[in-house]
């Protein structure tokens, strides 16, 4: 039997339950525990821990023994497991957008004026062990934490986006998992915002859209397991 290790940006009491947890982060957790219980040929014991409450002392001495499967971006900087190096890459926003505009040419929201803000969409890139397969883009909807997908881009469009997507992922040399690209429109230009290295919350978006859905994804690359398409439904339920 193995083990499953979902760290989430909460506080956790000590029996694992977790305190003070959003809607959001609540949902992510069940989906991804579903993903995980559906998706594994052999049992599975699934922890839930929060990035404040790791220490040194508690992470398991063979690192083959476990999967972690981070949820939150915040985790210390000695937390070792095979996205350390993106994860900690990924929170330098600012040096992740002067390397986008300087060697790819996009506009960032680094910029002042205009295109100053975040990002209210998002490309989901699933990054297998033989390359990434883009799903369909994801918008903010007029309520806050509410995801719509797919949203209508045009083909340039597109292609520009899986063009910033792949080198962005190849400059980091990104593990296999599950990435959203975070950018806004101004017109047709794209606008760059950061890249989050697991299924955030517009992730959500995908569970009543896309199968396998994105946190399903997510686990099926942390376990190596293959993804050969990814389907988009109008109305999946």
């Amino acid at each position: 039997m193995g083990k499953v290790v979902i760290v989430i940006n909460s506080e956790i009491a000590e029996k694992g339950k977790v305190l003070k947890r959003s809607l959001v982060t609540e949902k992510m957790v069940t989906a991804l525990k579903n993903a995980i219980a559906v998706n594994s040929p052999f049992p599975l014991t699934i922890e839930v821990v929060s990035s404040s409450g790791l220490g040194p002392h508690k992470q398991d001495p063979d690192p083959d023994s476990v999967i972690y499967c981070p949820l939150t971006i915040q985790l210390p900087h000695w937390f070792n497991f095979p996205g350390q190096q993106v994860y900690q890459a990924c929170r330098e926003i600012k040096e992740r957008q002067i390397w986008v505009a300087k060697h790819l040419s996009y506009q960032t929201t680094l910029d002042e004026g205009p295109n100053a803000g975040l990002g209210d969409l998002w490309l989901p890139i699933v990054l297998t062990a033989k390359g990434p397969i883009y799903a369909e883009v994801i918008e903010e909807g007029e309520m806050p934490n509410f995801y719509r997908q797919p949203v209508d881009l045009s083909d340039d469009l597109r292609q520009s986006l899986y063009h910033l997507a792949y080198q962005l992922l190849e400059n980091l040399a990104a593990p296999p998992s599950v990435y959203l690209l975070q950018f806004s429109l101004k017109g047709k230009e794209i606008i760059f915002d950061r890249l989050w290295p697991f299924p955030a919350a517009p992730a959500l978006a995908s569970l009543m859209r896309q199968k396998p859905d994105l946190f399903t994804c997510y686990w099926l690359c942390l376990s190596g397991q293959p993804i050969f398409d990814l389907r988009v439904f109008p109305n999946y339920f």
